[in-house]
């Protein structure tokens, strides 16, 4: 794993000038997910350089290996992951990674399907694919909720899943997926629950969604990720900083307007 990460750093320039060359001299380096939201640190780099801060974006598609490059230290940071997938991962792969400042965007969810045009066309054991990730599954259980499908434990809120449904009047089969494969599997099932971080690059339009979920909630909110012991980073705050522009603020809503921004009124801490 770590060998294919160097490749992809080299490849990206993350490995930059002599051994010997001082720290001060390197640029932050911020890993991310590919598609959109590669996108919106993308373009706060391209800000930041002009305000004299040299930032390099790298940007991968496993999400495991967005964050086990924050803690080897080949990157400074991501942004990709909200506070509950983030202390998931903290828990199974032994990391101490934190979240950092307030900042961040939230990428709406949305059922989808290439086979009915309304929810009132999903008839009796049709397989709906969610992600096998514990909140977006939920989300995804309440959508179906939402659209009158299921019936779940009340007051559970985002700690529910499939063994939560007390009611499937239709018999629909609930099919647990990686989060990468749901939008794919839209050639398989009826229904599929798509983040839309996943959507866009895969060429799907947030716009075709049955019902969307665009709740403003602050574990939802995908926030910039460092190590516990470099959470202090001077460039890294300079970097917020610059994220939390208005420039930002309105190419996310002009350029993504499926996501929400969310914390850019408040000051890096």
């Amino acid at each position: 794993m770590m060998k294919m990460l160097m490749s992809v750093m080299l490849a990206c320039g993350l490995v930059c000038g002599p051994v010997g060359a001082a720290r001060a001299e390197e640029p932050l380096r911020i890993a991310t997910s590919a598609g959109p939201v590669g996108q919106l640190v993308g373009f706060a780099a391209k800000l930041a350089k002009e305000k004299g801060l040299d930032v390099k974006v790298v940007e991968l598609s496993d999400w495991v290996a967005i964050n086990e490059v924050v803690n080897s230290g080949d990157v400074d940071a991501n942004l990709f992951q909200h506070a509950t997938y983030l202390a998931l991962q903290n828990k199974q792969r032994g990391l101490n990674l934190v979240q950092i400042d307030k900042v961040g965007v939230i990428a709406p969810v949305g059922l989808f399907s290439k086979k009915i045009k309304t929810l009132e066309d999903v008839k009796d054991g049709d397989s709906v694919a969610i992600p096998n990730e514990p909140l977006n599954g939920a989300r995804g259980l309440i959508l179906l909720e939402r659209a009158g499908l299921i019936k779940l434990t009340p007051g559970k809120g985002f700690s529910i899943s499939k063994l939560d449904i007390i009611d499937n009047p239709k018999k629909l089969k609930i099919v647990e997926l990686d989060p990468a494969q749901t939008y794919r599997s839209l050639d398989d099932v009826t229904l599929a629950l798509v983040n839309i971080t996943y959507l866009i690059p895969a060429g799907g339009d947030p716009k075709s969604a049955l019902i969307i979920d665009r709740t403003i909630d602050d574990g939802l909110v995908l926030r910039f990720t460092a190590r516990a012991d470099k959470a202090d980073n001077p460039k890294l705050k300079a970097f917020i900083e610059v994220f939390k522009a208005p420039e930002v603020k309105q190419f996310i809503e002009e350029k993504l307007p499926a996501f929400i921004p969310a914390g850019f009124d408040s000051k890096a801490s």
